[in-house]
């Protein structure tokens, strides 16, 4: 049995492989975010049962590997140790927890994700947060939804940009000249700043989606700010200095700390009222049906570009965007629909 500890840093993904001695099996490997490919490929070498392991606050590599047949656990923070402000543990610390005890670390299943195991926990902090966040709609620093005045919808994608599916998105979305807004994680858009640019080139918005995909209730403020400046910076760069102005966080992660964190960033936070859970891949008609038949004036729909799969959300997208024109929406960026929401605040 292996033992493979996965870390992130702001230079990509450090890969440590070590043995049920605790002997190293290779050197440590740097694969940038442009190689998560081959860091997949490395993986399978090995041609021995391995198990991947990345910490909680890496929520961008495990739907990939996991749809490449790499079997892929979860290191929590009571599993390791501190944490840098910007960075996970060392690799090797994450590839030693596995060793103590992979049976109590959390094996992840592709249809939950990063987060398998802790639903239970995104929904109590939630349902604790209902009151702040309703607060924060009432300052119009947190949305789930546009006014719903007028009969338009907003398409959002998550956790790209990354090939081949953010691509393909766009070229759906190009057919039909339908811009969407694409809350994008700092490690990729540090990594494929083309994308960004042809979004900005297609009409579409950019907003942030995090450095590394963490769940923010684990971070401490100063880790949560390193996330957003850092991605903000990123998205920056790629985007001819356009820095963006929303944020949404990975899983919808939330509790009235990091809400009041937040509305102080400086971002406006933007959730969802439809979400197909296409990350699921519960099949193409069930993705494009519960997009078409859920939408109302106003709503802000979660899809997602990266992460995993996609292939099915983007072959959803047509029949989704062709039965939402023949509803009458008009589909437009989240930011459309908030300045509308403001003016007509504004005239009450």
């Amino acid at each position: 049995m292996l033992y493979s500890g996965i870390s992130w840093s702001a230079d990509g993904f450090t890969v440590d492989v070590i043995d049920e001695h605790g002997e190293q099996r290779q050197p440590s490997r740097l694969f940038g975010p442009r190689h998560t490919q081959e860091l997949i490929r490395y993986l399978h070498g090995f041609e021995v049962e391995l198990a991947a392991v990345v910490d909680s606050t890496n929520g961008v590599l495990d739907g990939r590997m996991m749809a490449e047949g790499l079997t892929v656990y979860r290191a929590d923070p009571q599993h390791l140790g501190e944490r840098p402000v910007f960075a996970s543990v060392p690799a090797t610390d994450i590839a030693a927890a596995a060793r103590r005890g992979l049976g109590v670390l959390t094996r992840l299943q592709c249809d939950r994700g990063t987060q398998t195991g802790r639903e239970p926990d995104l929904a109590e902090f939630a349902r604790t947060s209902e009151r702040a966040l309703a607060d924060w709609t009432g300052r119009r620093t947190c949305v789930s939804r546009g006014s719903g005045e007028r009969r338009e919808i907003s398409l959002t994608f998550d956790d790209g940009p990354q090939p081949p599916y953010t691509g393909q998105v766009l070229d759906v979305l190009r057919r039909y000249d339908v811009p969407a807004t694409f809350f994008c994680t700092g490690m990729y858009a540090m990594a494929y700043p083309e994308y960004l640019a042809r979004m900005l080139e297609e009409g579409h918005s950019i907003a942030n989606h995090t450095w590394s995909h963490p769940m923010l209730f684990e971070l401490t403020r100063a880790q949560l700010v390193e996330q957003l400046e850092r991605t903000s910076e990123a998205i920056a760069a790629a985007a001819d200095g356009r820095a963006p102005a929303l944020f949404r966080p990975p899983y919808g992660s939330r509790t009235p700390e990091v809400l009041g964190w937040l509305a102080e960033s400086g971002l406006t936070t933007v959730l969802w009222d439809v979400a197909p859970d296409d990350w699921q891949m519960p099949g193409v008609d069930a993705i494009a049906t519960t997009v078409v038949e859920q939408a109302r004036p106003g709503s802000i729909v979660l899809l997602h570009d990266s992460g995993g799969d996609r292939s099915q959300t983007v072959a959803a997208l047509a029949p989704m965007v062709e039965g939402l024109l023949e509803r009458g929406f008009s589909i437009v960026p989240v930011e459309q629909q908030l300045a509308a929401a403001a003016l007509a605040g504004g005239r009450r």
